[in-house]
């Protein structure tokens, strides 16, 4: 039994070479002669898996460590008996936690009092519910928007897009890239949508590139059509427009949902469905050893004469200070996939105890909407 894994994906070596032979690749540079007598395959984005790459090859299953599946060529390969799975909600804390700190970012960068600002959620699923909780632990007014949810469970609690662009003060994209249908994705945000946002608005988009037209947001930034904007993902990645990303408030490569916590959950839904297509004895594995942090993983927080806003983007920012990852990326546009591949111990909140010295009842609830542990002392 063969298995082709992305040398990128953590925790997993070392787990299957007990049942089969393990090839670890570079994911972009996996080959259809890398798989020609493989059974199964485990990867991330990187790797095209379509007729190109599987015909022919003995490859009986498919694993992606990754929420999206747009790089799998799904109907080709239910078409022809290969069994495929993707990873549902198991980083959508880690972006829940990206979006935190992007907020935190952008309030104290403009000036922003969050609390009464409408955040707009696009695409309200494993990531985009949590992103609600972050808005609401903020204080914000939180409108969502998800047509096929809306259509299976009702439109009350949904909003549709128009509204999501009159009132929302921040706009935040969480959906699937899906190119055609009646819930296209692709270009959601295109140059009219773009343009009938408001100069006081900001756009972040940490789903997928394309859902986003990197030129029309380019093209609404140079004009002072719109506040600022967030891009984790790109069109064209890893190859990036340099004017893009000095434009942006926040430019990281494609890595909010690149916690140790998320890459570990991943991992391990990964396994099981190969062992469960492949008759291995690991349906039940869960990834452990996670490493810590250079920060502490218990620590104080005085909330004494400091906003609510204030002391929640201090516990933010110590579980993760995004501006690093984003001076990371602006010192070199060309390591972007160095960036990802080698990327920093980022723990989630749930891993950190605040330790809450002088504040309220309600400052607690809230540090524990995300997703902090509190204890207070």
């Amino acid at each position: 039994m063969k298995i082709v894994i992305d040398d990128k994906i953590p925790f997993i070596k070392g787990v299957l070479e007990p049942y089969a032979e393990v090839v670890y690749k570079a994911g972009a540079r996996t080959t259809a002669e890398d798989v020609a007598d493989a059974d199964a395959i485990i990867t991330r984005t990187r790797t095209i898996c379509n007729e190109n790459l599987l015909k022919g090859s003995s490859v009986k299953a498919i694993a992606t460590a990754t929420i999206g599946f747009d790089h799998i060529d799904t109907a080709w390969c239910e078409a022809n008996g290969t069994a495929w799975s993707n990873a549902p909600g198991c980083n959508s804390w880690s972006v829940k936690q990206y979006i935190s700190a992007a907020l935190a970012f952008l309030a104290e960068k403009h000036g922003l009092n969050l609390e009464g600002m409408a955040l707009g959620v696009v695409g309200v699923g494993n990531v985009g519910s949590k992103v609600a909780e972050v808005g609401k632990a903020l204080g914000m007014r939180v409108i969502l928007n998800d047509p096929p949810r809306a259509r299976k469970e009702g439109s009350a609690g949904f909003s549709d897009l128009d509204r999501i662009i009159s009132e929302c003060d921040i706009v935040t994209v969480h959906v699937p890239l899906q190119k055609e249908g009646e819930d296209a994705t692709w270009h959601l945000f295109n140059e009219e949508m773009i343009g009938r946002m408001r100069p006081d608005q900001i756009l972040i988009n940490s789903s997928r590139g394309p859902v986003v037209d990197n030129k029309a947001l380019k093209s609404a930034l140079q004009r002072h059509l719109l506040k600022g904007a967030v891009l984790d993902v790109w069109e064209g990645e890893p190859d990036l427009d340099p004017e893009l990303v000095s434009l942006l408030d926040l430019a990281t490569p494609h890595i909010a949902g690149y916690s140790a916590d998320g890459k570990a959950n991943g991992t391990s839904m990964s396994i099981r469905y190969i062992s469960q297509q492949l008759g291995l004895p690991l349906t039940e594995w869960s990834a452990t050893g996670l490493p810590a942090p250079v920060q502490p993983l218990v620590f104080e927080l005085d909330a004494d004469g400091k906003s609510t806003q204030k002391t929640l983007s201090e516990a933010i920012f110590h579980s993760y200070d995004i501006s690093k990852d984003c001076d990371a990326l602006r010192n070199d546009l060309g390591a972007f996939e160095k960036l990802r591949g080698d990327y920093i111990v980022r723990r989630e909140p749930s891993a950190f105890t605040v330790r809450l010295r002088n504040g309220s009842d309600d400052l607690a609830r809230r540090l524990g909407m995300i997703g902090f542990k509190v204890e207070q002392i």
